[in-house]
């Protein structure tokens, strides 16, 4: 049977869109919003679903709080293949995944299934070399990346609750991609357990034990400012997305003593709290300093090297996912909209913060994340329409 027989047709695609682009839109981001318990795994098969579509790609903001597991793809198109009808008939597939109507998924409840699709740098430059996601990320220090695990044309990102979704999701989608892609790379990865770090919002222990992604755009206007593209009109309500993959020497760190590994970090490991004093949500004081005039945040500590007020750059919305595959550590997954957020920041650590020599990236990979989608915009339409 040809692939197209097998799928959902694009008139059901666009008739069920309709009604969940109002979903959507109604749905938003509220901070106060009911979410579900991730900390109980009985409530993975029963999480709320999250509309596929409306002004922004679902998986970047919604849900609210990130679902525990995810899988990135990355693939390269043959140099013959439009992207336009490609990422089309993607976003028909993803519609049918999260709605549940798609049999690829053996039954499986989609739950709060978001599939989020970026397009790479070079197929960006097809359309226009000056526009956001065009260009590619440096290379930094502290990279050993095989050729084949930088860069790439799409990425694929699949995140839910139930951990039986990805793959399943995934097969599905490269499915209906058939040979028009090649995969460069994966990564599977799992959030730690949530903590509340303020009013609706929280953040996961990393593998160094540590609170991770606390400093982040989490109100509307944040969001607005540091994370959504407003222009120009073909990336407007997208963002981007830098991937990086990095093994971590957690024999190595584990050997520290507690107060050294609170050094490294600038804030306490227990609570999250700056070393500095206040709350975990509150802001290092960076001048703040002992009696005999040491600094309480240290010089080389993380919170201070990555500061985006010592920077001077906007807010990302940083995403860290723990991974064993191929060796122990991160999956780190950064949202902003403005790239030098991500490469001045980097540049800075890489002169001296005291995390960096724990850390060895693999892979690494910027992608435009396209706008959302809808019944009468596919996904990629504004960009390659």
């Amino acid at each position: 049977m040809h692939r197209a027989d097998r799928q959902p047709s694009r008139r059901a695609f666009l008739d069920a869109t309709g009604a969940t682009v109002a979903a959507g839109l109604l749905g938003g981001c509220s901070s106060g919003s009911s979410q579900p318990d991730r900390s109980d795994p009985t409530t993975a098969a029963a999480s709320t679903p999250v509309p596929a579509t409306g002004r922004h790609q679902a998986g970047v903001t919604l849900p609210h709080s990130a679902q525990r597991n995810l899988l990135a793809v990355v693939v390269d198109l043959d140099t013959a293949v439009a992207p336009g009808p490609l990422l089309a008939e993607l976003g028909e597939a993803i519609h049918a995944l999260t709605a549940g109507s798609d049999p690829r998924l053996l039954g499986l409840s989609p739950g709060d299934l978001t599939v989020t699709v970026g397009v790479g740098p070079r197929l960006v430059r097809t359309v226009g070399a000056a526009l956001p996601g065009a260009a590619d990320l440096p290379r930094f220090s502290r990279e050993r990346i095989a050729p084949q695990d930088r860069g790439g044309d799409l990425l694929i990102q699949i995140c839910a609750d139930d951990a039986l979704l990805v793959p399943v999701a995934a097969a599905a989608l490269l499915d209906r991609a058939g040979d028009r892609v090649r995969e460069r790379w994966r990564q599977y990865g799992r959030r730690g357990t949530e903590v509340s770090i303020a009013k609706g919002v929280t953040a996961p222990r990393n593998l160094l034990g540590f609170i991770d992604g606390i400093v982040g755009p989490h109100t509307t206007a944040e969001q607005e400012r540091d994370l959504w593209l407003a222009g120009p009109a073909a990336v407007a309500g997208g963002t981007l997305a830098v991937l990086r993959r990095m093994e971590l020497d957690l024999t190595r760190f584990a050997a520290l003593s507690v107060a050294e590994q609170e050094a490294v970090f600038g804030r306490h490991r227990a609570s999250g709290v700056p070393l500095s004093g206040g709350t975990v949500a509150s802001g290092p004081r960076l001048g703040a300093k002992t009696p005999d005039g040491r600094y309480l945040v240290p010089a080389d500590a993380h919170v201070r090297r990555a500061n985006p007020t010592m920077v001077g750059v906007g807010l990302m919305l940083r995403r860290s996912y723990s991974i064993d595959e191929p060796v122990p550590g991160v999956l780190f997954i950064s949202f902003q909209n403005d790239l030098r957020t991500f490469t001045a920041t980097l540049t800075r650590m890489d002169t001296s913060d005291a995390l960096l020599p724990f850390t060895t990236t693999t892979a690494s990979a910027t992608f435009l994340i396209l706008p959302g989608f809808g019944q009468q915009h596919p996904l990629g339409s504004a960009l390659f329409g």
